[in-house]
Parts: C-alpha cells; structure tokens; sequence
C-alpha cells in the first residue's frame, strides 16, 4: 500500500528545466516511505492518505535563503524605527539586544516558524548576531533548530552586525558561534569603518570558511553608495580559493548604483566565480533610495543581468516585523510578486521564473539537496489554490496542503466567496476568474 496519493496534480517544472512544460496535463503523484515513488497520469492501488489536488499546482515547498529570525516579531520592542532606515535599524537593534532573553527569542521564532509551515516555507537560513558577547541569540536559535528540525530546515548564520573588526570581540565570537555548531559564515564589509577593512573582513571570513570546510554568505555592499564595490572583492576570494557555489552575496544594493561600464566588467567575474547572488526585494525597495529625493532608487540589484550571465539568483524575505520592517507574513509569494513590480520582470518567462526564485533556486543557494518534484526525490510539496506558477505569482494563493517527506504538515480550506448580487447569487473561487495562459 502507499504511503500517500495526490491525485489530479498540476506538477511544477522550473523554467529551466529541459521538459518544462508551460501546459502539463494532470498527474498523481505516489509517495512510499517519503519518497516519491512515481509520477504518472494515472497510479492505480490504494493508499494510507490521499489527496485530491483538483487540478491544482503542486510545487516542491518554499525557501527562505536570507533572514533574521533573532530579531522576528519584535517590531516596538523598545521602540519603532522612525525613519524607516537600515542604519536607525541597526541602532534600534543595538537597543534591543541588552534586553532580549533566550526565552522571549525562542518564542518568537518558534511563532515565526508555526507561520511559516503554514505559508509552506520548510527551509530557511537565518542569519544571527554574534556581536553580543553572551552569543544569547545564537544559543536561543540552535534551541529552535533542534525544536523545528522534523518541520523546518534551519541553517544558522554567524553574522557580525556591527562588523567582524569594527565590534571589539566580534571575530572570537563568531569562532565561539561556529564551535557551538552554526552552520555558515557571514559578514557585513560595507559596515567596517573603512573600506579597506570591509576587503580585509571579505579575505578573513572566506580563509576561515575554506579552513573549516564551511558556506559563507555575507550581507554585501547593502547601501547605495556607488563606491561599496565588496561584491567584487568577494568573487575574487571565491575564485582564488576555489569556494564556487559555497560563496552568497546577499542584497548587492549597491550594484543598482554601478557605472554600467563597470557592471560589464563586474559580471563575468562573479559568474566565473561560481558564487551565488540573493536579493531580497521586500527590504532591498523598502530601505534603499531613502537619502534620495526625487528620482528615487528602488535599490533592487540587478536581477535580469546576473540571470543572463548564469548566476543562481534566489530571493529572500530579510525580515518580518522587526526593527528593519513593520510588515511581513512569512509569504515567499508575497516577495516574489513584489520583485515581479519593482524589477519590473513582468514577461511570462520572467514571472514564471521568479516563482523559481522563492523555490528550487532557494534550495540551490542553501546548498541542500535538489528539491524539485521528481521520482526518487523528497515527498515534499505544497499544493497550492492556483493551477500554474504565474497564477501563484499573482495571487499568492491558499496552500492548500503543505507535506514534508510525506506527512501532511498543515491544511488550509479552499478560499471561495460567495457573492449575493442583484437577481443573481454565485460562488467565486479566485483561480477561475483568469484562466492560466499559455505562450512566452
């Protein structure tokens, strides 16, 4: 007997993928084990559980490649960011850490992850502040990891907010932080008081990740200054020492600022190096341009560029109601539809693929394990209220089902209206006013 069935499922195939299809025909979908065991259009036999997806998409689960779970759900806490800025949020930050308890980070982030499973975001990377000398934030997340480990993937960061030489005990801290078992390097050279420290942080970190064996991924030139150029330091380290996709430059604001002539140089460097890129459009577009007046700086980097010249590009959320962001709901769809307006990538090809980003590109970044839906892969899924990744784009549809290795993790009703016009009453479920289209 089968473990489960998913029956009458639209199945996702990345835009990249050689069989991608932009009409596939229905499909179930069998799972033994936690494993999926086939896909055909019809699997015969009985099973423990199945599920009828109704024509629905079923796309592998959603991934957060960047955020900062230490500080989620704080938003107020002691007060609230006034100027919208990312350095008031630092400082706000730098408030905050004196106060927080592990159980009050706890809490929080295990309330994060609850919203997470149920948005269907089963893996994250988090990044956590290492500059408290007391490491209560990193002792209170590797809690948490343990805590959500049948649910969620969770890879810890070791981040020096306040600068690996510009915070007095940031490096042994972050020693401290790698012994304890956070799984990843992270950085932040554009916040050392120079720039000539910013490269010296960029060697260092990238000489400690090769010595132990260990990813690194470092919040890069975040700012709009034209001149923060780490991003190119960063690829040269990756190339010399042979890191390749280990490497992640997060957020590269500062490339939307770049002298295009540069950018044409910049490019081949980072693709050569074999490092991959995460945005993240929510805070990216929130945060920059604020010194600007008019025209304003989105301060997205630069998404279309880095995909032609074959970077993995993977989006990320950053932050959910914390000192950077008063918004936020644990939605990759929510960031990658945003990113489909402010890059703009409006193209089928480009939504399409942006559903890509919030998914098999995420999983990529994190260096897990291929999680597209295929036959001997990981049965986990989410079914979704829509019947192609454009639709999903668009509307950011209820996740129906959400299954880790075969076990249903969270449900959600089908979301439907029921609408009392005059002389008539109908019932209207949001994915059937506006057919998928097929085409480029």
């Amino acid at each position: 007997m089968l473990d489960l069935v998913i029956r009458n499922a639209r199945i996702h195939r990345s835009v990249d993928a050689a069989n991608n299809s932009d009409t596939p025909s229905t499909v179930d979908i069998a799972v033994v084990d936690g494993q999926i065991m086939g896909i055909e259009p019809h699997i015969a036999g009985d099973a423990a559980k199945e599920i009828d997806a109704g024509g629905y998409l079923v796309a592998p689960p959603f991934v957060d490649p960047h955020f900062h779970m230490d500080a989620t759900l704080s938003l107020g806490i002691p007060r609230l960011n006034v100027s919208g800025t990312l350095l008031e949020g630092i400082a706000l930050w730098g408030e905050l850490k004196p106060q927080l308890t592990q159980d009050a980070v706890i809490e929080r982030a295990l309330r994060y992850c609850d919203l997470a499973v149920s948005q269907g975001l089963l893996s994250i990377r988090s990044h956590v502040d290492i500059c408290d000398d007391r490491l209560l934030a990193v002792d209170a997340l590797l809690e948490v990891k343990k805590q959500v480990a049948g649910a969620i993937d969770l890879q810890l960061v070791a981040f020096p907010q306040d600068g690996l030489y510009r915070s007095p005990n940031a490096e042994a801290n972050l020693v401290r932080a790698l012994d304890k078992g956070v799984d990843v390097i992270g950085g932040i050279p554009h916040f050392e008081r120079t720039m000539a420290d910013g490269a010296r942080s960029i060697v260092r970190l990238c000489e400690l990740a090769e010595q132990r064996g260990l990813p690194v991924d470092m919040h890069c030139d975040e700012t709009d200054d034209p001149q923060s150029r780490h991003i190119e330091t960063l690829a040269a380290e990756t190339t010399r020492l042979g890191l390749g996709e280990r490497v992640v430059g997060s957020h590269c604001t500062s490339m939307h600022s770049f002298d295009n002539y540069y950018v044409t140089k910049l490019l081949p460097l980072i693709a050569e190096s074999g490092m991959q890129i995460i945005p993240n459009p929510l805070i990216n577009i929130t945060l920059q341009g604020r010194s600007d007046t008019y025209p304003k700086r989105r301060g997205l980097t630069r998404v279309a560029e880095l995909r032609d010249a074959g970077v993995n590009v993977a989006f990320g959320q950053d932050c959910c109601m914390d000192p950077w962001y008063p918004l936020g709901s644990g939605d990759m769809l929510e960031v990658a539809h945003m990113a489909v307006h402010a890059l703009p990538m409006t193209s089928r090809h480009g939504m399409a693929w942006a559903f890509d980003a919030v998914t098999v590109n995420g999983t990529k970044a994190m260096g897990l394990p291929d999680s597209s839906l295929r036959v001997g892969g990981p049965a986990s899924m989410v079914v979704l209220q829509a019947r192609d990744p454009i639709e999903a784009v668009r509307m950011k549809p209820t996740r129906l089902y959400v299954i880790r290795e075969g076990r249903v993790l969270a449900e959600t009703a089908e979301r439907q209206a029921t609408l009392h016009l005059e002389g008539r009453s109908k019932t209207l479920n949001p994915a059937d006013y506006a057919p998928p289209l097929s085409g480029g």
